[in-house]
C-alpha cells in the first residue's frame, strides 16, 4: 500500500478525537444542532463554493414531510441541462448542505448539470429506512418538478460519497423496483455496500485515518440498530439478489479505508449483472478524501474523473471501454 500524506496522517488525529465512536447519542444530537456557517478556515479546509454557479434553496418532499435541498447551476447556462441529485455522507447521522457546497458547486460546473443536493432525515433519530425513503421520495419530487429549475428529468444521474454513496446505491434499486424515475448513471464514492460488514478491508484498515473499524461499528448502530435489517437491499445494495437493470456506474474507492472492498464489490456484483461500471482506487488515500480538497492530493483527480464520467453518460454517449 502507498504511504500515507504527513498532512493526511496529521488530519487523522485532529478527527480522530471528534470520533462517532467516542461519543453517546446525547453527544451526537448535539452536534446535529450546530449549524455550521461558511467561514473562511471551514471554506479552506473544505473547499467553499466553486466561482460561476448559481445557488437556491429550496425544499422537495421528503418520505414524511418536506427536506431542505439546495440546487446549483451553472451561472449563464442556457437550456435544459441534465439533473444530478447529489447525497452527502457523513455515516447517517451528520452532514449537511453547507459542508457540501463543494461538491455540489463543482460537480454544477465541471459536468455542466443542475445539481440538487438532499438533506435527508438523520439517524439515531430517524434511523434506517428513513434517509433512503427520504432520499427516494425527494427524487421522485425533484424529477417531477425538473423543468421548475431548468433541467432535464431524462437525464439523471444519482451521485453520493460514503454514507451517501450507500443512500445513492439504493436510490437505483429502488428506482428500478418502484418504476420510478429512470437514472441514467451512479457516482458512487467510498460507498458503503455491506453493512453486514463483510468485507475484508474492515479488518486491513482497521485504524486508518478519518474512519476506523469502531467508527463503522458506531455509525451502523445508530443507522441500522436491529441486526436483521442489515441484509436487506435497501441497507446493504450489494445483498441484493439481482443487479441487473440498473445504471451504469462510476465507483472511486481509497486505498486506506476500512470500507474500500464494499466498493469493489459492489462493482464486481453489476458486472456480473450485466452492469458497465468504471472503477478506480485513489492509492495512498483515506476514506472522504474528497471532503477536504485542500489536504488530499488527489481530490483535483477524482473531481475531474467524476465531472468527466457524468457529462460523458447525461451527454447520451456510451464510452467505448470501462475499466
Amino acid at each position: 500500500m502507498a504511504k500515507l500524506d504527513l498532512r493526511v496522517r496529521l488530519m487523522g488525529r485532529v478527527l480522530g478525537r471528534i470520533s462517532v465512536s467516542g461519543k453517546s447519542e446525547e453527544q451526537i444530537l448535539a452536534d446535529q444542532q450546530r449549524s455550521v456557517e461558511h467561514n473562511p478556515v471551514l471554506d479552506w479546509v473544505l473547499g467553499g463554493l466553486a466561482a460561476g454557479v448559481d445557488v437556491t434553496d429550496d425544499a422537495a418532499m421528503g418520505a414524511e414531510g418536506r427536506i431542505p435541498v439546495r440546487i446549483y447551476r451553472p451561472h449563464g447556462a442556457r437550456g435544459p441541462l441534465p439533473l444530478v441529485v447529489l447525497i452527502h455522507g457523513g455515516g447517517w447521522t451528520s452532514g449537511t448542505l453547507n459542508t457540501y457546497d463543494w461538491l455540489g458547486s463543482n460537480i454544477a460546473k465541471g459536468a455542466g448539470a443542475v445539481v440538487v443536493s438532499l438533506d435527508y432525515r438523520l439517524a439515531p433519530t430517524h434511523p434506517w429506512p428513513a434517509a433512503a425513503e427520504d432520499c427516494y421520495a425527494a427524487l421522485v419530487d425533484v424529477a417531477a418538478r425538473a423543468p421548475q429549475w431548468q433541467a432535464d428529468a431524462s437525464r439523471i444521474a444519482v451521485v453520493g460519497d460514503s454514507a451517501g454513496g450507500n443512500l445513492a446505491a439504493v436510490l437505483t434499486l429502488m428506482a428500478r423496483d418502484r418504476s420510478g424515475p429512470p437514472i441514467t448513471f451512479q457516482g458512487l464514492i467510498y460507498p458503503a455496500t455491506d453493512l453486514t460488514l463483510g468485507s475484508a478491508s474492515l479488518e486491513e484498515n482497521a485504524d486508518a485515518p478519518v474512519l476506523t473499524k469502531k467508527d463503522v461499528l458506531a455509525f451502523r448502530s445508530h443507522y441500522v440498530p436491529d441486526d436483521g435489517d442489515r441484509s436487506d437491499p435497501y441497507a446493504s445494495p450489494l445483498l441484493a439478489t439481482d443487479h441487473s437493470g440498473l445504471p451504469p456506474a462510476l465507483i472511486q474507492v481509497a486505498e486506506h479505508d476500512p470500507i474500500r472492498d464494499d466498493g469493489l464489490r459492489y462493482a464486481e456484483a453489476l458486472r456480473a449483472a450485466g452492469v458497465p461500471v468504471r472503477v478506480t482506487t485513489y492509492v495512498g488515500m483515506p476514506h472522504g478524501y474528497l471532503a477536504f480538497p485542500r489536504l488530499c492530493r488527489s481530490t483535483p483527480q477524482a473531481l475531474a474523473e467524476l465531472c468527466s464520467e457524468l457529462r460523458i453518460a447525461l451527454a447520451g454517449i456510451t464510452p467505448s471501454s470501462r475499466r
